[in-house]
């Protein structure tokens, strides 16, 4: 990857005839989680459609929408202090945001399971979101590794920070 400034990235993944694609997202959505969720409900998939959001070396957001059905998981809930698309996941999942105070560490918010049907159980989402020495992108690099969608996904990447 490239300078951790530059990595402010939005993907979208889908199947399409029994693969799957991934197409980079205009990087204004790594700031509007309605223009996000938009966006993903406009890919031309006939089911679930996944967004995956790494803002700088700070945190990841991901979704998950089929139909009507949003699914949302925040990697790291103290990114809401600074970062409107961490906060707006928040607000989105009904979770107050934290005062500074309350936490003294990363802590996940947000559907856990949101790829356990596609392998990726509840501990192992947690422990990678928690993993202080990998970056956001890294983490959603695996994440893509364990749901299949490696290759597509690093392509889409490399278009989205060059």
């Amino acid at each position: 990857m490239t300078d951790v400034d530059t990595l402010d990235f939005a993907i979208v993944v889908y199947r399409e005839e029994d693969r799957w694609e991934a197409e980079m997202l205009p990087v204004a959505l790594t700031s509007d989680l309605d223009g996000l969720i938009h966006a993903l409900r406009q890919t031309p998939s006939m089911g679930t459609t996944i967004g995956m959001v790494a803002v700088g070396d700070d945190f990841f957001v991901a979704l998950r929408v089929f139909g009507e059905q949003v699914d949302v998981f925040l990697s790291d809930v103290t990114a809401a202090w600074e970062w409107p698309l961490a906060q707006q996941a928040l607000e989105y999942l009904e979770v107050p945001v934290p005062e500074e105070e309350e936490l003294d560490s990363v802590l996940p918010a947000g559907d856990l399971s949101i790829f356990a049907d596609l392998g990726l159980d509840e501990m192992e989402l947690g422990a990678l979101s928690g993993d202080l020495d990998l970056l956001p992108d890294e983490v959603l690099s695996s994440i893509a590794a364990r749901l299949g969608f490696s290759q597509p996904f690093e392509r889409a990447v490399d278009a989205a920070i060059g």
